[in-house]
Formats: C-alpha cells, structure tokens, sequence
C-alpha cells in the first residue's frame, strides 16, 4: 500500500529544445497527497500530461526553473485550456511557482493573449523565489525549498519534501552547483539535468559525470538523469555517469512513471 507520504513521479518531458518523437522538452509530474505538481512546462507536455491520464484542471501547481522556452512554452496553451468548461476548466486554485521576474513574465503572456490566459477570479496564486539565497514555501501537503542555480540569472532548483519526510530534488538546468549540492543532500530522488555527453560539456549544463559528481557528494538515494539533448545518443550515457556514482541510476524516458 502506498503511504500517505509517498510521492509518485511520471516523466512528461525527457529532452530539450531539439523537436523530437520520443521525447518532449523537460518536465515532470510530481503527486504529493492532493497535490499534482508539474516542474517545467516546455513544448510537448501537455500532451504528455493528457496522455498520463490528467487534464490541465488536475494539476493544483507549476515550478518553473527558469524563462527558457523549452521550459515554458506550454504555459499559455496550458492557461488557455484551463478555461475550457466541459472537460478542462479547474476547480482548485493554480498555484504558479518561479524565480524573480516571473510576475512580469506572465503580465507579458497576458499582454500577448489578454483574457484568454487569465484565470478566474480566486483561481491562481504567484510566488517569486529568491534567486539570492535559499527560500522555501509551504502548500497543504508539503514544503518546497528553492536555491539559485547556475544557468540564468532566474534560475532555481526546487526541493519537494513530503509531510513526513519524503524527498525530491529538481535541478532544473545548470552547471556544477554546490547550492544543489546541499539542496540534495540525502534526498531519496534527485533529478538532474545531464544535457549533453562528457565531450560535449557546454557552460550551464552538466554532463553524466557531473551529474554524477554532485549525486555523490549530496549522497542521494536514487539518481535520475534527464534533459538529454540528441548528442547523448551517440554515447553510453549510463557508463559516463558511472565514472563518478555508484548509487540507483535512472535514464528518464518521456511517460517513466515511478
């Protein structure tokens, strides 16, 4: 039986900006007790989310790392169908999570789509993280912690922990972070971004090393790679990560639920 405490997890998005058939940009669905919890929303997940069995009014949260487009182009659509009232349209509040500037993100999506992105009175709340220090907020169910991270001056990494203990890391995109570091210490899941192959290493990404570097340093329980641009299928991305982790190692595949 699954506890009341036990966070389930299904991959709506492994990949990147690159278009691709098997893997939509980066995003994954978190259940937290009541809550339904979507981290990045790039092009191709709300199909996947659809196709995981939910429709946008099921989905009570959205953390956004960072401006990206293949981080948030589905924000809109996901507004707009929102309020759609047969089949779509929410009866929870949304609760919209990011770093600073998000408010003038979104005042930007209403100047381009007006009414058609814009919730019912009640209906969705906006929180901006520090992007400076660690910062934290508390929903129903859980907490989340946040810390900068090393791609975009928006950029943070986001730390689900349930009522009784239970533990995610989302890295978002970025470069070797001894903030992630402590974010993940001893969580029982860290996703991490492993852009592209150790050759391959570009500034604000990581590679499967890497990746597997600040896995053993946090002494995470499990490990999930994620966010694989297509280089990463020339090599053997599991043997690289395991240069430096020798713990659980998950490759993300798009609708992998755990």
């Amino acid at each position: 039986m699954i506890g009341a405490d036990a966070i389930s997890l299904t991959v709506l998005g492994s990949g990147t900006c690159v278009p691709s058939l098997s893997r939509s940009s980066c995003s994954v669905l978190l259940n937290v007790a009541r809550n339904r919890m979507i981290f990045d929303i790039g092009p191709g997940t709300l199909r996947r989310l659809v196709e995981s069995g939910l429709s946008p009014g099921d989905v009570t949260h959205i953390f956004i790392s960072h401006f990206h487009p293949d981080h948030t182009a589905d924000l809109a659509p996901f507004l707009f169908a929102s309020k759609y009232p047969a089949h779509t349209r929410r009866r929870r509040p949304l609760t919209l999570v990011a770093g600073e500037g998000f408010r003038h993100f979104y005042k930007a999506l209403q100047f381009l789509y007006g009414k058609w992105v814009e919730l019912d009175s009640g209906m969705l709340n906006v929180h901006e993280m520090s992007v400076h220090q660690p910062d934290s907020i508390r929903f129903d169910d859980c907490c989340v912690h946040t810390v900068p991270a090393c791609h975009n001056p928006e950029s943070i990494a986001f730390k689900v922990v349930g009522s009784k203990g239970t533990s995610v890391v989302y890295s978002g995109d970025t470069d070797y972070s001894e903030n992630l570091i402590s974010l993940s210490h001893q969580v029982d899941l860290l996703i991490c971004e492993s852009a592209f192959p150790d050759a391959m290493k570009v500034a604000g990404h990581l590679t499967p090393s890497l990746a597997g570097a600040i896995a053993s340093a946090a002494q995470v329980k499990k490990l999930m790679l994620t966010h694989f641009y297509p280089e990463c299928d020339t090599v053997d991305i599991e043997m690289e990560c395991r240069k430096t982790y020798n713990g659980p190692l998950i490759l993300a595949k798009d609708l992998m639920r755990l």
